[in-house]
């Protein structure tokens, strides 16, 4: 594994390691020159010989991820900790040392020393680096040494809005960056922010027990002199656990939506793959400061009825079904009435987009089995297609997110009884496609 550190002394530093940090012993580190690197990793063990830069194992790790770095330099321990604290990682085992003798033995003049540090990544991007998949500084944070990780969510710096839009919008003037950027930060984050703290109660209190899991709780909320939010403190949701099929995944993710919009009366409005997550929980959803009320009177607040005129006209979602509206990909008089509108056809029209195509975020990539070609990717596509494009479009069959679920039921159920068909037959194999509601 490596020409300067035997096995039998990474093992030991693993283990020695894992004594500490529980969190080590649920997700044993794989060597990094073992492990895919088209897959994200829960935990990897590096070694000096690895030469990786921080941002190549930022790249290689799920967010909260960690990494065992080990090495017979004390120094470059110490350097590669320094460079790793500034490139979105927590060092939660600072450098320390271990002496190991041969076989494991104490014995004088064979010991060696070997260095070793943990660090975990806790940012969400590599700071200093822009995205369109993230709005808000979010990041793993511990209230106290020893203690779970908590989300905080925060409103970003003046500088941090700054430089994302100059990367978006690179012909335009200082003056004009800057006097964006503190509407951004000085106004329209803190109104969102301040309103997802007041849904995310709403959702914490009103949601079936049996999904709470599956959602933020709210754990703590800091206020600015105005009585705005700046930071929240949200419960991690955590990437990871058992690999879901695409049906179950589709069907997780249209349950827990007709919860929100049934039990609780909230509509998301942003469900991107990116708001989603997979946890040994199930399918979950983040980020709700786009959500609304289904009962809510925006234009009671002129401010709030301007923000949400504004995002119903630019969010991705809207251009989508404004583009597919008018290419006929999108005929559901259902879903196109939610066009430029707070709405929960938005919802169940992003829903469907989502289960046909479930590993366009990286993130969700290895938590979901999913073929292109499979009998499941095509059963799902085909309903997709029935609810964007049903055969009467006055009268769809799918208005709401608890027809979808129906119809994945009924998917379901049909693949179940398939499969029972093929176990049955000796050879050729039919593909079944059930009737989906007419």
């Amino acid at each position: 594994m490596n020409s300067d550190i035997g096995n039998d002394r990474l093992a030991a530093i693993v283990r020695r390691a894992a004594r500490i940090d529980a969190d080590l012993r649920a997700h044993p580190p794989k060597p990094l020159a073992e492990s895919d690197s088209k897959r994200l990793s829960d935990a990897l063990l590096c070694t000096s010989n690895d030469s990786i830069s921080p941002t190549q194992l930022f790249n290689r790790l799920r967010w909260g991820g960690q990494a065992v770095f080990v090495t017979p330099d004390r120094d470059a321990a110490a350097r590669f900790s320094l460079r790793l604290a500034d490139n979105g990682f927590e060092i939660t085992q600072k450098p320390a040392t271990v002496t190991r003798g041969p076989l494991g033995l104490p014995i004088p003049f064979f010991l060696q020393k070997t260095h070793y540090f943990v660090a975990r990544k806790v940012q969400l991007i590599v700071p200093g680096e822009t995205t369109d998949r993230f709005t808000y500084h979010v990041h793993l944070e511990r209230a106290e040494a020893g203690g779970d990780y908590e989300v905080v969510k925060e409103v970003p710096s003046l500088e941090m809005v700054m430089a994302r839009l100059r990367a978006k919008w690179p012909d335009l003037g200082d003056e004009v960056i800057e006097k964006r950027a503190r509407k951004f930060s000085d106004k329209i984050f803190p109104v969102f922010l301040t309103r997802e703290a007041a849904i995310l109660k709403i959702v914490n209190r009103d949601l079936p027990e049996t999904y709470r899991g599956r959602v933020p709780s709210l754990l703590k909320l800091e206020k600015d002199d105005r009585g705005y939010a700046r930071r929240l403190h949200l419960s991690w949701l955590r990437n990871g656990g058992e690999q879901l099929s695409q049906m179950e995944f589709a069907r997780q993710s249209a349950d827990l939506l007709r919860a929100l919009h049934d039990d609780v009366g909230i509509m998301h409005l942003d469900l991107r793959l990116d708001n989603f997550v997979i946890t040994p929980a199930g399918v979950g959803f983040v980020d709700f400061g786009s959500a609304v009320r289904a009962d809510e009177n925006l234009k009671q607040s002129p401010l709030l009825s301007n923000l949400f005129e504004e995002l119903m006209r630019t969010s991705e979602i809207q251009r989508m079904l404004f583009r597919m509206t008018k290419t006929g990909e999108v005929t559901s008089e259902a879903i196109s009435g939610g066009l430029h509108k707070v709405d929960k056809a938005v919802d169940y029209f992003y829903l469907a987009m989502q289960i046909s195509s479930p590993h366009a975020n990286p993130d969700l990539k290895d938590l979901i089995r999913y073929d292109k070609q499979g009998r499941e990717a095509k059963l799902l596509s085909k309903l997709t297609d029935q609810i964007l494009r049903p055969a009467d479009p006055a009268k769809p069959p799918f208005k709401s997110a608890g027809d979808i679920l129906r119809g994945i039921e009924d998917l379901k159920s049909a693949e179940t009884r398939a499969g029972r068909a093929d176990s049955e037959k000796s050879g050729n194999v039919e593909i079944f496609t059930p009737d989906l509601k007419s």
